[in-house]
């Protein structure tokens, strides 16, 4: 697959993964819509892609739809929809239901809020393909923070849902699972940010040229640390060791926190 020309949607682009993946889906002459939360920071990328930018708060029950319905009205069909918005909140059980709300809006909720548009439009157009930006927490864990954990491995299996339901009708998606990337998200992480930075810490642009390279493929699973795949096996061979190990690890970072 090319993006030659191609209508390439992507969400949290204001900054991040995000924004790499913009650069590179128009460095290869797609036509890009550079969405953010941030106006700013959309307006930004679009005026140095040649995109056009449109600001969605996806943690907003109407934005998702909204964006996609503007992205087609705009570019009268999408390709590729990167949904690549994600937050990183709160810890433990500690968390307030506000902040459980919006981890699930962003990163699960808008992609199923998305896909009520998109698939619709697919259909009727022949295919599509959406690539979710989830995390190796999608497939493993976070220690210490459950909302994240919670909502990824749910982001995770409504990709998998959807690739289920939609594959034999021409609609494609991935998900990528990075562990530490060189973003803000990664820098606010706190205690965990060494750990996430264990295997390997990677650039955006690193992660960004795996998910375009991986449009090409037939994989569902694109993981930039492919010491994921065997964390993955891991926990699905030995769930018993596995939550063991984590266990001592999430003591050894927190404490009795």
């Amino acid at each position: 697959m090319t993006l030659q020309d191609k209508n390439v949607v992507v969400t949290g682009a204001g900054r991040g993964i995000g924004r790499a993946i913009a650069e590179a889906a128009a460095a290869q002459g797609a036509r890009v819509v550079v969405s953010d939360v941030d106006q700013a920071a959309a307006t930004e990328v679009a005026d140095t892609t040649g995109g056009i930018a449109i600001a969605a708060d996806l943690s907003k029950a109407a934005e998702p739809e909204r964006l996609v319905l503007e992205a087609i009205a705009t570019l009268d069909r999408i390709d590729v929809f990167f949904g690549n918005a994600g937050v990183d909140l709160g810890a433990g059980w500690q968390v307030e239901d506000r902040l459980w709300d919006v981890a699930m809006g962003v990163n699960l909720m808008a992609h199923v809020r998305a896909a009520r548009e998109l698939i619709p439009h697919w259909l009727k157009a022949g295919g599509g393909h959406y690539v979710v930006t989830a995390s190796a927490a999608g497939l493993l864990s976070m220690v210490g923070n459950a909302p994240y954990s919670v909502s990824k491995h749910a982001a995770v299996a409504f990709a998998e849902w959807l690739s289920i339901s939609y594959a034999s009708r021409d609609i494609k998606v991935q998900a990528i699972c990075p562990q530490g990337v060189n973003t803000q998200m990664l820098q606010d992480s706190g205690a965990v940010k060494d750990l996430l930075s264990h295997d390997a810490l990677l650039e955006p642009r690193d992660v960004a040229g795996q998910a375009i390279a991986a449009l090409s493929t037939d994989a569902f699973y694109v993981l930039p640390h492919p010491s994921v795949a065997d964390y993955a096996l891991a926990r699905v061979r030995t769930p018993d060791a596995w939550l063991t190990g984590m266990s001592r690890l999430s003591d050894r970072v927190f404490g009795d926190a």
